[in-house]
């Protein structure tokens, strides 16, 4: 005796048996249908004798003399095949705005600095090109960015060298390797030098502005490259804050290229001189083992056309 908790299987149909059955109801005759399918007659009621077979022999058409015309199972099963063709429809839409970046959307985060500069740059160039495309964006340090791209939250992270965080588990693409500035007040002496790039050793005895309590795993890495260790006076994170304790005569603070683009006037940015290793590298990560889509890779594209951008160098002093 059957069992009636028993769910059954659902038959194993060929979309194309369902799409020809959908023109053989519109038009109610093979010859039609077989038509404006560029088939043949005897082709097009093969179609519908298998999926007659796979739906458990039940007629879907009477053969009439001149057309046919829906049985009552066919009545039944025309709604379904609308849906099952018009989801598979909407789905090769879908796959094909993704393909032409005309829908779909990018999950990206960037660490604080690079928001000065670089990220706002980047996302004007992939909107204008892009506009269908939706973008979400979050702020946060590489540590949790890199969670977070882990945890399938985000699509792409751009990322720095700063901190030692592990990056060996991403996919990598190199945007720029970031010099260094150090912030003074316009009066300092080595202002009066010239404003040439500067050894940190000659601001080993300077009250120092940063981010952290610690040197380690900050720009700061820097002066401990050098041979010392800065007497830190003050812990300020926002960059434009840190540029008023320098304006204060208050300590001088390192600043990285991608925040050295709004400088105030009675600030001044001195190349830093450090021949070991450039201050840092910028990234942008994306999950290793993942395939990146459309959107990620245009983004990239973005972003290294910003890249370009960023002074490397020198900047024109204040």
């Amino acid at each position: 005796m059957p069992n009636p908790h028993r769910t059954e299987p659902p038959p194993d149909l060929a979309t194309v048996w369902l799409r020809v059955f959908l023109e053989v109801a519109r038009h109610e005759s093979f010859t039609v249908a077989a038509h404006t399918l560029g088939w043949t007659q005897s082709a097009v009621s093969r179609q519908i004798s298998s999926l007659e077979g796979a739906l458990g022999g039940a007629p879907l058409f009477d053969r009439l003399p001149r057309g046919v015309r829906l049985t009552e199972a066919g009545r039944v099963l025309v709604p379904y095949a609308q849906t099952v063709t018009g989801a598979l429809h909407a789905a090769a839409r879908e796959l094909a705005a993704l393909r032409e970046l005309a829908g779909g959307r990018l999950r990206f985060g960037a660490f604080p600095t690079a928001d000065a500069a670089l990220v706002p740059h980047a996302l004007g160039v992939f909107r204008a090109r892009h506009p269908g495309v939706r973008v979400s964006r979050e702020e946060g340090l590489t540590p949790s960015l890199l969670d977070r791209l882990t945890e399938g939250r985000l699509d792409l992270a751009v990322v720095s060298t700063t901190g030692g965080a592990p990056l060996s588990a991403y996919e990598l693409r190199h945007l720029l390797d970031e010099s260094l500035y150090v912030a003074v007040p316009a009066g300092h002496p080595l202002v009066a030098e010239g404003g040439g790039p500067v050894r940190l050793g000659r601001l080993a005895d300077a009250d120092w502005i940063s981010g952290s309590a610690r040197a380690e795993g900050t720009l700061l890495d820097a002066a401990l490259r050098q041979g010392f260790r800065p007497r830190i006076a003050h812990v300020v994170g926002e960059w434009t804050a840190k540029q008023g304790y320098v304006a204060a005569g208050l300590g001088v603070t390192l600043v990285p290229a991608l925040a050295a683009g709004s400088v105030r006037p009675d600030v001044v940015l001195l190349p830093v001189l450090d021949e070991r290793a450039p201050a840092r590298a910028v990234y942008a990560a994306t999950p290793r083992g993942r395939s990146p889509s459309p959107a990620v890779e245009a983004f990239v594209g973005a972003l290294r056309e910003a890249a370009g951008r960023i002074p490397r160098t020198s900047l024109p002093m204040a």
